[in-house]
């Protein structure tokens, strides 16, 4: 009786067999052609989050290229639609394009949505792009409270999924305007009565942890996720242990910065030690957020079109690109 061993691939043929083409940042910036630079450092300075330190150079290498390339798919989508809606003679209406980033808390989700956002807008066949983040669609506090969830906030329950695919259905359905509730990371809840209003744009932007989730119900029948209804997907990706420090080094930052303010959730951690803020820090990643991504927001990385990853310096180091 023959025993079939696992055989690993050598590195050329797993290369081959990977559903993703990967880029050197160097390969990656000559693909960006002779686009110009459309920021300047001031306006690049108004993007960056806290202990974020994207330069003008890596916008230049890295995001100008990605930007060329979603202009080509958001155009190509489009015509797609047009000529189906033709094949099956009926009236064709522009419908948003819809880009989803996803990643871990910490790792730049938001940096790079506002980048993209900035970029995308410059192009001329698509000037309207909106961004709307899926912090508002988290249940608020007293609900989370309600169910025993305040220590699983960001994980997949804590959303009001429901809420958010009314939301996408209603943008993909061409209806308008659209409006979708509002996160404040200072009062660390949804405020009450307060929208945010998208009116048919050329692109919407989505960033948020789970917005790659797929699976079954609990029936084990197909469910209905954020997902189905992106044109185009990015992960941010880093390893837990880079995560880990600027998780560390963010919160620090916000003692002194957000924390400080009477009005924070987390004013009572504005006069920790370095050392005790360290501690509570390292305890909040390790209970929570460091559960959340291996769980659930690191499986759905190779769902994604698109992967950036970072280096310990913040800097990208290599982009993944879906091959078609």
């Amino acid at each position: 009786m023959t025993r079939h061993r696992n055989v690993v691939p050598p590195p050329r043929q797993r290369e081959r067999l990977s559903p993703f083409t990967r880029f050197s940042v160097a390969e990656w910036s000559r693909l960006r052609e002779d686009m110009p630079l459309p920021l300047n450092e001031a306006e690049l300075e108004e993007l960056r989050g806290i202990n974020e330190r994207v330069s003008m150079e890596e916008v230049t290498r890295v995001y100008l290229a990605l930007s060329r390339l979603l202009s080509f798919y958001v155009a190509g989508t489009q015509e797609l639609r047009r000529r189906t809606a033709e094949f099956l003679q009926q009236p064709w209406e522009k419908v948003p394009f819809v880009i989803g980033i996803a990643g871990s808390v910490a790792v730049g989700k938001s940096t790079t949505s506002r980048i993209l956002r900035q970029l995308l807008a410059r192009w001329p066949n698509h000037p309207q792009v909106e961004l709307v983040t899926t912090d508002g669609f988290l249940y608020p506090n007293a609900e989370l409270k309600r169910r025993d969830l305040m220590r699983r906030k960001g994980f997949p329950e804590s959303f009001d999924r429901a809420a958010l695919l009314r939301f996408l259905a209603d943008v993909k359905s061409g209806r308008t305007p659209v409006s979708a509730p509002v996160y404040s990371h200072l009062v660390y809840d949804v405020v009450p009565g307060e929208r945010i209003h998208v009116d048919h744009p050329d692109i919407l932007i989505v960033e948020g942890l789970n917005v790659l989730q797929t699976g079954l119900s609990r029936t084990g029948a197909p469910a209905v996720y954020a997902s189905d209804y992106l044109d185009f997907s990015i992960y941010i990706d880093a390893s837990e242990a880079v995560i880990r420090s600027w998780y560390i080094e963010r919160f620090l930052a916000l003692r002194e910065l957000a924390f400080a303010d009477p009005r924070s959730y987390f004013h009572s951690y504005a006069k920790l030690s370095d050392d005790e803020a360290v501690e509570i820090a390292n305890g909040l990643w390790v209970n929570i957020n460091l559960k959340n991504l291996r769980e659930n927001i690191r499986p759905t990385r190779d769902r994604a079109e698109l992967v950036l990853h970072k280096s310990a310096s913040h800097r990208i180091d290599e982009v993944s690109l879906r091959k078609i």
